[in-house]
């Protein structure tokens, strides 16, 4: 069974739910049969990429909050993440479009490695301060998840996986997602925002059972066996 998950690296939510998601798979007894996909999602396409400003100065600015009002509000995401065992350092989070590391994770999907990359994503964002907009610091991500650092350079130049980016993007408006997290359990099932554990095991129960309820079963016609072979090489 497949669960895809549309989300941004620099969504505060979206590493919590990540972190839930993953409390609820520890008690899934088939866990080991589910296929996990990230899919991209831009939660501000048009951000212009700057160094030299923190998340908490451009909330501030764009939402018309006071300094004060904006360490409130985002200091109740710290404690929320900290709940999951995340560190949150708002104040060094740099100002970057998201883009380029969504081509990135892209290119980590492509070799299996799509967890491991927004993981590794998501901590260099909130908890180390990366301009997660700069290519010799997603070069250098990459490579410490084993990704081949030629390849993410030449692919990052020359800009790959921009339309694969786009495309999910795209599918995420035409299955109505208009915020992430948002994750999908089979193609029936969703979950909006990084709920309770509690949800996603629930969400995980319902969605196998109407999976194995739905797959083909063999009904042997008869009760005598006729000549065979097993998988140890013993025929009978």
């Amino acid at each position: 069974m497949k669960i895809e998950i549309w989300s941004d690296v620099m969504c505060p939510f979206c590493y919590i739910g990540k972190r839930r998601l993953e409390a609820a798979l520890k008690g899934f007894a088939q866990a080991d049969q589910l296929e996990i996909e990230w899919k991209s999602f831009l939660l501000n396409p048009n951000m212009a990429t700057d160094p030299d400003r923190n998340t908490l100065e451009y909330l501030s600015e764009t939402k018309g909050w006071s300094m004060e009002q904006t360490l409130e509000i985002t200091r109740q995401v710290v404690e929320m993440a900290a709940e999951e065992g995340l560190e949150y350092h708002m104040e060094q989070t740099v100002v970057a479009n998201s883009f380029d590391a969504h081509r990135l994770i892209q290119l980590a999907k492509s070799q299996g490695k799509g967890d491991e990359m927004e993981e590794r994503l998501f901590k260099a964002y909130f908890t180390e301060g990366v301009n997660i907009a700069d290519f010799k610091e997603l070069s250098r991500l990459a490579s410490e998840i084993g990704l081949n650092q030629n390849q993410v350079d030449q692919a990052l130049i020359k800009n790959d996986f921009r339309e694969a980016v786009l495309e999910e993007v795209k599918e995420a408006g035409q299955l109505g997602i208009s915020g992430v997290p948002f994750f999908v359990f089979d193609r029936k099932y969703g979950i909006s925002g990084a709920q309770p554990v509690e949800a996603f095991e629930k969400t995980l129960q319902v969605a196998w059972e109407a999976f194995q309820a739905n797959q083909p079963s063999l009904v042997i016609t008869s009760g005598e066996t006729g000549g065979v072979c097993d998988s140890e090489g013993n025929c009978d």
